[in-house]
């Protein structure tokens, strides 16, 4: 009697595509710099509910934010032993600096706390479009992550704008330094 051979599928395993030394680097400074700066967000909205608290008509709204900061930060720590990336050296100091400014823009005022989050959020928001096109190919869940951080870190630019941020007494001035202050951390947190 003849056995008749099963039809088998033969299934091709693959391995995951081996990444250059210059691919590695750029996603290893995206992971770093992104977790970075969304601890710090994080600390700065923990410093403005601190001031304001969560219960109040500002501090509901700086939560809502906040929650969306922290489902931001958890992946990013995710991210950060996945692939084994060092988190920046300046981590403590983001820690302080982060609340100090939250504490410190919500003492001025509802206004200058919003003008706080817009100027955060657009340099941030900036920052995440100019990561997608730096992914490889491959990355695509890792691009379609960012993608989607930049969409809510622009509501709560959006958000600040129609809560009178333009409104606060030297916005111009407190935009400039707060946007000047993320743009060095995301600098320094890149490399260090």
């Amino acid at each position: 009697m003849r056995k008749k051979k099963a039809n088998r599928i033969k299934i091709k395993k693959t391995k995951p595509r081996h990444r250059t030394k210059t691919e590695k680097y750029i996603l290893e400074e995206i992971i770093r710099v992104d977790h970075a700066g969304e601890y710090g967000a994080t600390r700065i909205y923990d410093g403005q509910i601190a001031v304001f608290g969560k219960n109040s008509k500002i501090g509901k709204i700086i939560q809502h934010m906040a929650n969306q900061e922290q489902e931001h930060i958890e992946t990013f720590e995710k991210l950060i032993v996945k692939h084994r990336v060092r988190p920046t050296a300046f981590l403590p100091l983001w820690n302080v600096a982060g609340y100090c400014l939250g504490v410190s823009t919500a003492l001025m005022g509802e206004k200058a706390a919003m003008a706080c989050t817009v100027a955060v959020e657009k340099v941030i928001g900036e920052h995440y479009k100019k990561q997608g096109s730096l992914l490889a190919a491959d990355q695509k869940k890792l691009k379609a992550t960012i993608k989607k951080f930049e969409k809510d870190e622009l509501e709560h630019h959006d958000i600040g704008i129609a809560h009178n941020a333009k409104k606060t007494f030297g916005y111009n001035f407190l935009s400039k330094f707060i946007s000047m202050g993320c743009k060095t951390a995301i600098a320094i947190s890149k490399k260090i």
